[in-house]
């Protein structure tokens, strides 16, 4: 069903998530409150210069040596790596969709310095809508595997057929779909992984798109990053809200709006080229976006990634408390089969092998959790789009109860 409306802020969605805010304020009390002032000081770190965006973001300019990434105990003495050593060979920008400057609402009222990075300011009303001070930017379960993927349904394809892996490149389908609540989320990304639950050592990277009212205040899709290496009981957060991902590039923020222009059903298709690699000479993996270096997870902040991964999954979720009758659509909220221009997409999939070259993997191994609801579907030959497939689904329809 195509939306009649593509305006990013639902009123219903802003009036439950203000309720929430106000409802978690009251309960919080001054201790709470106390708590809230600490975490936004440590988070939002004393700007060079701060861009008002249209939208109502505000954007700090921090010096690159100051960003949050540099509180972390590990990085103490970290020399920054301003630029990646190299790029895996066979990169190869070609795409169907013509290629477009990387931009985002607030670069309308300016743009950040050179040494400096671009970082949304932090306000309350984000912190009181988490659970918790405590879980604030992270992932909302931890502990153990049943209490991470409650509520969550995937549509997702692995690479299968290596043991080690050492990055990914793929362009991802950009759409805005809708959410039932504010606590529902659906995204799309790609997880780059090592270790395990069980082990309570699994280490990820991911990198994608979201639309999370409870985390941005809104329902606009965000461009975001996670990491972990504990199995998301302590470590790893969204973004930059904790201390990890090192920053080197000022143009491009994390879970701002927006990303555009959206792909619209039946109508014109927009993607974006997203590649993470573990650069050969220092070990980190470095993130690029649309052809921009963007930063990178040092090595040092993982046990498992620190030297390969052993897993790579490209792919759809949602998640809702009501997971067996949410609305909550993932990608463009259409099953796999309707193909091109309704359907969501991931495309001209590849890894990166030991030798830091980008090659197609040797097969997919398909996954959907619940078929009837999101589905996943290999793309057909003859076309210049490589490896690719396609994901996704409205949720609660006729056949999925």
């Amino acid at each position: 069903m195509a939306m009649t409306a593509r305006a990013c802020v639902v009123a219903l969605v802003v009036m439950a998530v203000t309720i929430l805010c106000f409802e978690r304020a009251a309960a919080a009390g001054t201790a709470g409150r106390s708590d809230v002032q600490r975490l936004l000081r440590r988070l939002n770190k004393p700007p060079v210069a701060t861009i008002q965006s249209p939208d109502g973001d505000t954007i700090d300019c921090v010096h690159i040596s100051k960003q949050p990434a540099f509180d972390n105990p590990i990085l103490k003495n970290h020399t920054i790596q301003m630029w990646p050593s190299s790029h895996p060979r066979g990169l190869n920008q070609d795409a169907n969709v013509a290629p477009r400057p990387f931009m985002q609402t607030w670069h309308k009222n300016g743009k950040c310095p050179e040494n400096t990075i671009p970082i949304r300011r932090t306000k309350e009303e984000d912190v009181l809508r988490a659970n918790s001070v405590s879980s604030y930017g992270k992932k909302r379960s931890k502990f153990t595997e049943l209490a991470v993927t409650t509520g969550h349904q995937w549509a997702e394809a692995s690479a299968q057929g290596a043991n080690n892996y050492y990055g990914t490149e793929a362009n991802i389908n950009l759409w805005q779909p809708i959410v039932e609540t504010a606590s529902d989320f659906s995204l799309t990304q790609f997880w780059v992984t090592s270790g395990s639950y069980q082990n309570n050592d699994l280490n990820t990277i991911e990198v994608g798109w979201q639309v999370y009212p409870q985390m941005y205040g809104d329902n606009c899709p965000k461009l975001f990053i996670y990491w972990t290496r504990d199995a998301y009981q302590t470590t790893g957060c969204y973004d930059l809200k904790c201390s990890g991902f090192v920053q080197t590039n000022n143009n491009i923020a994390f879970g701002v709006s927006q990303l555009t222009p959206l792909s619209t059903y039946g109508g014109s298709q927009y993607d974006i080229n997203i590649l993470v690699w573990k650069d050969p000479a220092t070990g980190n993996w470095w993130l690029q976006i649309s052809n921009e270096d963007i930063g990178y997870w040092p090595s040092s902040i993982f046990t498992n990634l620190a030297s390969s991964a052993s897993s790579v999954t490209w792919g759809g979720e949602v998640f809702s408390s009501d997971a067996g009758q949410t609305s909550t659509q993932m990608g463009s909220g259409h099953l796999p089969n309707e193909g091109f221009g309704k359907a969501s997409y991931i495309r001209n999939i590849q890894v990166v092998d030991a030798s830091n070259t980008l090659r197609s993997p040797s097969s997919l191994g398909l996954f959907a959790s619940r078929p009837n609801c999101y589905n996943v579907e290999m793309g057909g030959a003859g076309t210049n789009w490589g490896t690719y497939f396609y994901y996704g689904g409205p949720g609660r329809n006729a056949n999925c109860q």
